[in-house]
């Protein structure tokens, strides 16, 4: 029985491109465990040329402009040529997210100044990439990170964490809760941006307007705690200035670290191994 033709060449795509690992076929590619095809009418392509044309497309216009016609239409090639190379849409965002994310940067903190200072450093850099790619907080987290990228990420994070005395569930825990703290932080970033856009206006206008509200809707009644926080005339002093809410996300940085530092205080510290 004869399926359909666009379904069929599609699954066929899919076929060709497992790896014999059992890895995802965007996590084989970027670790370049997948064969790339050596010939037809689409070899002058390559994946880096395909992740970089869906990078621009979605650094300038978001995720929801994506999807393999339109990398294709900017590439200049049929649909289905890119099915030679990416199986799919969820590949293709494994690749670009890993291109996006690049290798985490080795900066000023060394090892003898302790897994705090690595720590800050390892956040504000993972957070400095996100918020140049704010499309990468909109895909869905299905995997634990696998890529090549990623997982040099997570190696960072983990070497900063190997003298603290914290056992590998405690390490694993302290990673997930940074590295999800950064990213529902630029998640609200990549709200206000989008917000912005579509409403035309700049989000330190929205917030002001927010407060005038909610001063009018709390003056009377029991609202007491609202009405102390408002009349201290600290939360619009520097919200004009902070348009990237570095302030609050420091902030919270520090709260996560001091409840880490907490809990190393607790353990003693065991010699590294190599």
């Amino acid at each position: 029985m004869k399926g359909n033709p666009k379904g069929g060449t599609a699954t066929m795509a899919k076929r060709e491109q497992q790896s014999p690992s059992g890895l995802p076929a965007g996590v084989a590619a970027a670790w370049g465990l997948k064969e790339r095809p050596g010939k037809g009418p689409a070899r002058a392509l390559d994946v880096r040329r395909i992740v970089a044309a869906g990078i621009g497309i979605a650094d300038a216009e978001g995720l929801g402009a994506l999807s393999m016609s339109r990398v294709a239409s900017e590439i200049g090639v049929s649909t289905m040529a890119l099915y030679r190379y990416i199986s799919g849409k969820d590949d293709l965002l494994i690749l670009m997210e890993d291109a996006a994310i690049g290798t985490p940067p080795q900066g000023p903190a060394a090892a003898h100044e302790g897994w705090r200072p690595g720590m800050e450093q390892w956040a504000r850099a993972y957070r400095a990439v996100l918020q140049r790619h704010l499309w990468i907080v909109r895909i869905p987290i299905n995997t634990p990170p696998l890529s090549p990228h990623n997982v040099e990420w997570m190696e960072q994070a983990l070497t900063h964490l190997r003298g603290t005395g914290l056992d590998a569930e405690e390490k694993l825990g302290v990673l997930i809760t940074l590295s999800g703290y950064v990213r529902s932080n630029v998640a609200l970033l990549a709200d206000i941006d989008e917000a912005s856009r579509t409403n035309a206006t700049e989000w330190a206008d929205v917030e002001k307007r927010y407060w005038r509200l909610l001063t009018d809707l709390t003056a009377t009644g029991d609202f007491p705690a609202i009405r102390e926080l408002l009349a201290s005339g600290e939360l619009s002093d520097g919200a004009a200035d902070d348009t990237e809410g570095t302030a609050d996300f420091e902030f919270g940085l520090a709260m996560i670290l001091d409840g880490v530092e907490a809990l190393v205080s607790e353990r003693p510290a065991p010699p590294l191994s190599r």
